[in-house]
């Protein structure tokens, strides 16, 4: 079990530098987990593709639902508590909610968030661990 951030989402649902790596990671660690902000973190994503890139509403709509099959409604709460508890980390409360259930479920986070990479590195691993540097 891992917990991946959105963009790791993003990457295993469309097509991009790191879509091989994400597919990948998928493979070797089937069962991703995340907060439930995801879903709003992921619809924001696909919005801002539709706005800024060619992206069509209908393969928005496709690679929203692989990512919930992907996620397989493994979406989990965490405590204002433990993300609060973070803040000194200087990362963002978005960020923190990921940070704050890898914590609660002992597992590594995958991101390619380099301030999360920094504020947490026993716990925060690379997709690509090259771009840790």
């Amino acid at each position: 079990m891992i917990v991946v951030d959105t963009n790791i989402i993003a990457y295993y649902c469309l097509p991009g530098p790191f879509t091989t790596a994400a597919i990948q990671l998928s493979r070797d660690e089937p069962e991703w987990r995340a907060p439930s902000l995801w879903r709003s973190e992921m619809q924001n994503v696909l919005i801002t593709k539709m706005r800024s890139t060619d992206l069509q509403f209908a393969l928005a709509l496709q690679a929203m639902e692989d990512a919930e099959i992907q996620m397989q409604r493994r979406r989990d709460c965490v405590s204002t508590a433990s993300v609060l508890a973070l803040a000194a980390s200087g990362c963002t409360a978005y960020d923190l909610e990921f940070v704050a259930l890898a914590q609660a479920l002992r597992a590594p986070l995958y991101t390619m968030d380099r301030q999360v990479l920094r504020a947490f590195p026993g716990l925060a691993r690379a997709l690509m661990p090259e771009a840790e540097s």
